[in-house]
């Protein structure tokens, strides 16, 4: 329905661990992808590594045929520094995961009429990765879906390497931020648009 309606990017704020209608929900994700639609999706919020426990829907089903080209997974960071940048809930893999964004204490509008307050979540920090996919396709309408998902990974925030964090879930084991996801950074708006710039498209 969105895609038949002009959606340009999609932002997906929920998951489950099993999905009974795995393939309806695929030929969905096909569809989008083969029209042009960014689809950005929440990782999930079990502190598992979604490379070993799915968390679905997702982009990696064993029965896929082709891989979807528009499909972006978002973890949850922080706004603490160093061993504590990864939120303690997220979900992460090195491949399951394509970027992390912002996910805790999320100012945000609340059931019930006229209502705010700070959440935590993946589905706080999906939508983050939405919004600068929807600056760059708005301010670049030249930009391919392909293109904003490239600018996206490419101009992440990388933490430095020499600073471990823990890894969501457990607070005893360590590891570099750069394992937690394909790009190894956090979504940055400033760069993605300095980058779509350096691109040449207006």
């Amino acid at each position: 329905y969105a895609v038949d309606n002009g959606a340009k990017v999609i932002n997906m704020s929920f998951g489950k661990s099993y999905s009974p209608h795995a393939k309806e929900v695929y030929n969905a994700f096909a569809y989008a992808d083969s029209k042009g639609v960014l689809l950005v999706h929440a990782a999930g919020n079990d502190n598992k590594d979604v490379d070993t426990e799915p968390n679905f829907p997702t982009s990696m089903y064993e029965f896929q045929t082709s891989k979807l080209d528009h499909f972006l997974t978002i973890g949850a960071s922080s706004r603490f520094k160093k061993d504590k940048l990864p939120a303690t809930f997220s979900n992460y893999g090195k491949t399951g995961v394509d970027v992390f964004a912002p996910g805790v204490e999320i100012y945000s509008t609340l059931p019930g009429g006229n209502k705010y307050g700070k959440q935590d979540g993946t589905s706080m920090a999906s939508p983050i990765v939405t919004g600068v996919a929807a600056i760059l396709r708005t301010y670049y309408p030249s930009l391919s879906a392909k293109q904003v998902k490239t600018i996206l990974e490419k101009s992440v925030y990388v933490p430095a390497a020499s600073a471990p964090c823990l890894l969501p879930g457990n607070s005893s084991i360590s590891t570099p931020f750069s394992r937690l996801s394909k790009t190894g950074g956090i979504v940055n708006a400033y760069n993605a648009v300095l980058l779509a710039n350096s691109m040449g498209n207006k």
